[in-house]
């Protein structure tokens, strides 16, 4: 039996409709005349902004609904570079990029920049102590505001922006740390006291014809389901995964995506054995026109209708069962009503499989396997599926494919040695960093030796783009496939970025409410904020709540 979780998630939003419709209205005249011109400048700039994210693994979850992004000049003029409202999961691409959209704006000199928002929410995990009267359950809570108010949206231009030329990058960074707060145990008492405080760093990009890293114009791991086939070129429109945490939702935007002659296919031949529905993790570098060309286009279940990407959050020692978070979800089911949490069970039919994105598994000093007998919970994996079951009568989802995904760790280094060709850093996360929080949960069916510790791989085929040297005592966020290896976890390190500082947590251990097998459900509402608690008592419960 997995263990008793315990969710708190947003039920509803009542006050939904007016505010897209004022977002709608943002929007609509938020685009200002053009920007005078200054010597030098002539004509309109391509500009294609780019969201990416600074966070340490306090979070496992940060959505929001971004109804503008704007640019200031010198003269007061604003120009609008989002077109309509999308929805964003910024966990997901911790020192990646993903691109978000594309405006043709007036050269010049921009002195300021804004970013709009309507929802946003986010969610920590904890385990409860046994003090809580539900030991071993897993606290899953969400903090939400049903519309962000504009005063609490900061946006950090370092140094104007010259847009000039026939097209650049803007790169919008969320600043994890600085944008929410919420009791230190993440586990809420009553009414708790949480701030929702977005904060966004905005710089400009020169994207490069050869981009190396997420700095410069290169994509990885951008998932999607193909919407439709150009029929007489070798390009597709890709709709992006739905957020489940941006509910609710926002319909999933495009991006057009095309490819040529060095475009690598995994799990499929070529592109002739695409076909509108498939779902696809591709890397690719962004072009002039916000489009990407793609470098790796990889099917990992060709056939499948659904695909979940998130953390595995609960395996089940006694059954072939398995919780995991829904992050990112695309296909016939999850795009038209997500959920937030995927309830699972592999078969013997199963496939497990491992993402194609880093090329040096075979050389690694250890066997890089994945499958039903190492897999632990805080693994980024993909979860592929035909009809998803209505698991409120207590049916799981079939899984067909599984597979292991990369992942950003936030950690700090502790030693180092070498083996062959690679570099290994033994690095400690922090206490709340999903492994070693979902590692205390009983009944583990592969358990850890040391949950809170990493061996990092490195090579030379590692981007490094951290500015302090990789030494004891510093902090990195690391990205590549984490690996179980007989207990110990290992990474393969695909890029190195200037890690956050940890903060601390209070234990988890707090009384708790009776155990009596109800359900309570508390809800409040307090100006732009929602915040609603189901307490959940039975692994039964779950099923009927989980995707509220």
């Amino acid at each position: 039996m997995l263990p008793r979780f315990r969710i708190s998630r947003p039920l509803s939003f009542p006050h939904f409709s007016m505010a897209f419709a004022l977002a709608f209205a943002v929007l609509a005249t938020g685009c200002g005349s053009s920007a005078p011109k200054s010597p030098g400048f002539s004509g309109n700039t391509s500009v294609t902004v780019v969201l990416t994210t600074t966070a340490n693994d306090q979070l496992s979850e940060f959505g929001m609904v971004v109804q503008g992004v704007t640019l200031t000049d010198q003269s007061g003029n604003t120009v609008n570079l989002l077109s309509a409202p999308q929805g964003a999961e910024f966990m997901t691409i911790n020192g990646g990029a993903i691109p978000f959209s594309a405006a043709s704006i007036p050269q010049g000199i921009y002195t300021a920049a804004g970013v709009t928002l309507g929802s946003a929410q986010f969610t920590c995990l904890t385990v409860l102590g046994p003090g809580s009267g539900n030991p071993g359950g897993l606290d899953m809570s969400t903090y939400a505001y049903g519309q962000t108010p504009a005063g609490n949206v900061a946006v950090d231009l370092p140094s104007p922006i010259t847009i000039t030329g026939a097209s650049m990058g803007l790169s919008v960074d969320l600043l994890v740390a600085q944008s929410a707060s919420y009791p230190s145990t993440c586990y809420p008492e009553g009414i708790p006291q949480y701030s929702i405080t977005p904060t966004f760093n905005v710089t400009p990009i020169a994207f490069s014809s050869q981009p190396t890293n997420s700095a410069n114009g290169k994509i990885s791991e951008l998932e999607g389901e193909i919407a439709t086939i150009a029929s007489t070129a070798d390009s597709f429109t890709l709709s992006l995964p739905i957020v489940a945490l941006t509910c609710p939702c926002i319909q999933p935007t495009s991006l057009t995506v095309s490819t040529d002659a060095s475009t690598k296919y995994q799990g499929i031949g070529a592109f002739s054995a695409l076909a509108v529905g498939t779902l696809i993790d591709m890397d690719g570098t962004v072009q002039p026109d916000g489009s990407v060309l793609a470098t790796r286009i990889a099917a990992y279940d060709p056939v499948a209708l659904n695909v979940m990407t998130g953390p595995i959050l609960s395996l089940d020692s006694a059954t072939p069962t398995f919780y995991s978070l829904g992050r990112q979800q695309n296909g016939q089911t999850y795009s038209s009503q997500p959920q937030s949490l995927g309830v699972y069970t592999y078969l013997d039919n199963s496939a497990f499989q491992i993402s194609g994105q880093l090329s040096n598994l075979d050389s690694l000093p250890f066997d890089a396997s994945f499958n039903s007998s190492n897999m632990v919970s805080g693994q980024n994996v993909s979860v592929f599926s035909q009809a998803i079951n209505d698991y409120y009568g207590g049916q799981y989802t079939a899984v067909t494919t599984m597979t292991l995904m990369p992942q950003t760790i936030n950690a700090t280094v502790e030693s180092s040695s070498s083996n062959g060709g690679f570099t290994i850093y033994s690095v400690s996360l922090a206490s709340y960093d999903l492994f070693p929080t979902l590692a205390t949960q009983p009944g583990q069916i592969n358990p850890l030796i040391n949950p809170a510790e990493v061996e990092v791989y490195v090579d030379n085929d590692t981007q490094q783009l951290n500015s302090q040297p990789l030494a004891a005592g510093n902090t990195f966020r690391f990205y590549g496939l984490v690996f179980n290896d007989n207990g110990t976890l290992r990474m393969d390190c695909g890029q190195i970025n200037d890690g956050v500082t940890f903060v601390s947590q209070e234990s988890s251990d707090r009384p708790r409410a009776d155990d009596s097998g109800t359900i309570t459900v508390h809800q409040t509402s307090i100006g732009p904020r929602v915040r609603s608690t189901t307490i959940i008592r039975s692994h039964e419960s779950l099923r009927s709540q989980a995707d509220r």
